[in-house]
């Protein structure tokens, strides 16, 4: 009995793989005959699908226009049940951005409940999402921070409390991610 549990198990592992592949290849292609404004995407390695680069241009009319940032996608196995990981390798000065690079945002937090009690179900990952969801609600994102729940507060506090440096340290980021283009 064990060991047919175990095959099942392996087995169910390999479905779930399967299918969280073919998604993502099918995802790829679609931005690739549709590409969408804001973003371009593509395999960091076209022998894994489940790490993406991404190229994030700075949103029209904000802090951040005219930036190229580029990121990482990183999809577990378990997609779309479970969200990806995405981290800027670009430097950007951001409120929902931590310090690292690691992106906050409540679409890529685990489904269900928030255990602090701030985020509704419904603003959290949810297997609907698509690379193109996601990615549009990150530029919506650096239009628009979320101060309530920062990632990083320095920049949040900066921001608040004084705005021309934040504005001149974005700036920096800009210029430097232009220059690494």
């Amino acid at each position: 009995l064990d060991h047919s549990f175990s095959d099942f198990g392996a087995n169910l592992t390999a479905m779930v793989e399967l299918q969280s592949s073919l998604l993502l290849k099918k995802q790829l292609a679609e931005l690739r005959r549709s590409p969408v404004d804001g973003f371009s995407a593509g395999l960091v390695d076209d022998d894994n699908i489940y790490k993406w680069e991404v190229l994030v241009m700075g949103p029209p009319d904000t802090l951040y226009d005219g930036g190229f940032f580029k990121a990482i996608l990183d999809f577990p196995k378990e997609y779309p049940q479970s969200p990806p990981k995405m981290k800027f390798i670009s430097d950007i000065w951001h409120p929902n951005i931590h310090t690292d690079g690691n992106v906050c945002i409540s679409i890529l937090h685990e489904p269900g409940d928030d255990r602090w009690g701030y985020e509704k179900p419904e603003e959290r990952w949810l297997p609907v999402h698509t690379v193109e969801t996601i990615l549009l609600s990150v530029i919506s994102m650096l239009a628009d921070p979320n101060f309530e729940s920062p990632a990083n507060v320095d920049a949040a506090k900066m921001q608040r409390e004084n705005l021309p440096d934040f504005k001149k340290r974005v700036a920096q980021c800009v210029r430097r991610s232009q220059e690494d283009c």
